[in-house]
C-alpha cells in the first residue's frame, strides 16, 4: 500500500523507471489518467508513458518545458500551456473520450480548455505502463534526456473520464472510483535508482 508515500527518482538524468502491472480486459475507448509530481527540471521529461507494440506513445503524458504539458492519445498531442511552476507539487489529470475527440486536462483541481483529439480512435490493451521514462519502443527505447527526476505520487488509470466531482476529488486526495490503476493498491516493480519514501508534507 503506497498510501502517503511517494518514488523519488534520485537521479538526473536516469536509466531508472517503475513498471506498473494493469489488468485490461479490453481496448480502452474512454479513459482519465492522474499522477502528482515534484521536480526541479527544466528540460523535457515524461511522467506516463503508456506503449503498445503497435503505438509508443498510446498514451502519454509528457512536460517538453515547465510552462508546458503534452498530452498524447495514439501518437498524436495536444499542447496545453500552464503558469510555470512554483517548485511545488503539481496534480494533473488528463481525460479522453473516443467518441467526441475531446481531451480535457486539469491542473491542480482547475480544468483547462478543451482540445480536440484522435476522434473515433481505439487505445490497445496489450499495454507496457512506465513511469520515469519515455518509450519510443514497447518497454524501452529510452532517451535519459527525456528522463523523470524527482518524486511522483497518487497515480491512477480508470477506463472512464471522470467527472469534474471526481477531477477535484483526485486533486484533494478523496475518495475515488475503482480504477485500472490505482495508487493505494499498486502492482509496481521498479527498475534502477528509485526509493520509496514517505511523502514529506501533504
Amino acid at each position: 500500500d503506497l498510501y502517503r508515500k511517494v518514488f523519488v527518482f534520485r537521479k538526473d538524468p536516469s536509466d531508472a523507471f517503475v513498471v506498473l502491472q494493469a489488468q485490461l480486459e479490453q481496448p480502452l475507448r474512454n479513459f482519465t489518467v492522474c499522477l502528482r509530481s515534484y521536480t526541479d527540471l527544466s528540460r523535457p521529461h515524461s511522467l506516463f508513458s503508456y506503449a503498445t507494440k503497435a503505438q509508443d506513445n498510446e498514451i502519454l503524458l509528457f512536460k517538453p518545458k515547465p510552462e508546458e504539458y503534452r498530452f498524447y492519445v495514439g501518437g498524436k498531442f495536444v499542447t496545453f500551456r500552464v503558469p510555470e511552476g512554483r517548485r511545488d507539487w503539481e496534480h494533473v489529470c488528463a481525460s479522453w473520450e473516443s467518441s467526441t475527440g475531446i481531451a480535457e486536462f486539469w491542473l491542480n483541481g482547475k480544468p483547462w480548455p478543451r482540445k480536440g483529439l484522435q476522434r473515433g480512435y481505439t487505445v490497445g490493451a496489450t499495454a507496457a505502463i512506465l513511469l520515469g521514462q519515455e518509450q519510443d519502443s514497447f518497454g524501452g527505447g529510452f532517451d535519459l534526456y527525456n528522463s523523470f527526476s524527482g518524486e511522483l505520487t497518487d497515480v491512477y488509470l480508470w477506463d472512464t473520464g471522470l467527472s469534474p466531482e471526481k477531477m477535484r476529488a483526485a486533486f484533494l486526495s478523496l475518495r475515488l472510483p475503482p480504477a485500472l490503476l490505482a495508487w493505494n493498491s499498486l502492482s509496481y516493480e521498479v527498475k534502477g535508482d528509485v526509493v520509496v519514501k514517505p511523502r514529506l508534507r501533504e
